[in-house]
C-alpha cells in the first residue's frame, strides 16, 4: 500500500543506500597509496575492504559517542566524547594519538582564529581612516588629500577628528608659507 510519502515499507524501516553508508572510495583509496611505496599497487578489492571497515569503524566509534551523549543530554558530540569511546571500546593505543592530534588541531585553530582577528581589526581601522579622509578630503584638493592620508595613519581612534583638522590646516599653512 503507498502512501502520500512513499511506500509504506520505506517509511517503516529507513532504508540507506550503500553510497551514504561508506566513506567516499576515492578518499580512503587516496590514503591507503599514501602508505604504500611508490611501485606499490592497489586492488579495487582492497580499496573496497578498506572503505567498509573504516565505515564500519567510524560508526561503531560514533554511536558509543552518541549514546554518551544521550545519556548526558547533549545533542553536540565533541571530540572528547570521541576519545571517551576509543578508550572504553579498548583503542587506546589509537586514542593517544588522537588526543595528541586533537590538541594540536585545537591550538592551530586558536592561532588562525587569531589571525582572522587581527586581519578584521585591520580592515575595520583602514575603512574607518578611509572615512576620514574622504569626510575630510571633499573640502580639500586631490593634493592636500593626500598629504590627509599620509597623517591619518598616525591616529588610533575616532576622537581624534579635530586634531587631525588641526595637523592638516597647519601642514596646509606650513607648504603655503614656504612657496
Amino acid at each position: 500500500m503507498k502512501t502520500k510519502g512513499g511506500n509504506k515499507e520505506e517509511e517503516e524501516f529507513h532504508i540507506i543506500r550503500e553510497q551514504d553508508r561508506y566513506l567516499p572510495i576515492a578518499n580512503v583509496s587516496r590514503i591507503m597509496r599514501r602508505a604504500l611505496p611508490s611501485y606499490g599497487k592497489l586492488s579495487k578489492e582492497a580499496s573496497e575492504c578498506m572503505q567498509e571497515c573504516v565505515s564500519e569503524f567510524i560508526s561503531f566509534i560514533t554511536s558509543q559517542s552518541a549514546e554518551k551523549c544521550s545519556i548526558e543530554r547533549r545533542k553536540t558530540l565533541n571530540g572528547e566524547d570521541i576519545l571517551y569511546s576509543m578508550y572504553t571500546l579498548g583503542f587506546e593505543n589509537y586514542a593517544e594519538a588522537l588526543k595528541i592530534y586533537l590538541a594540536k588541531y585545537r591550538e592551530f585553530e586558536q592561532e588562525e582564529s587569531e589571525i582572522r582577528r587581527q586581519k578584521y581589526l585591520i580592515r575595520k581601522e583602514q575603512k574607518r581612516r578611509e572615512r576620514l579622509v574622504r569626510k575630510m578630503g571633499s573640502n580639500l584638493s586631490h593634493q592636500d588629500t593626500a598629504g590627509m592620508e599620509t597623517l591619518s595613519y598616525d591616529l588610533s581612534d575616532e576622537d581624534n577628528d579635530y586634531e587631525f583638522t588641526s595637523k592638516i590646516s597647519d601642514d596646509k599653512s606650513e607648504r603655503d608659507s614656504n612657496i
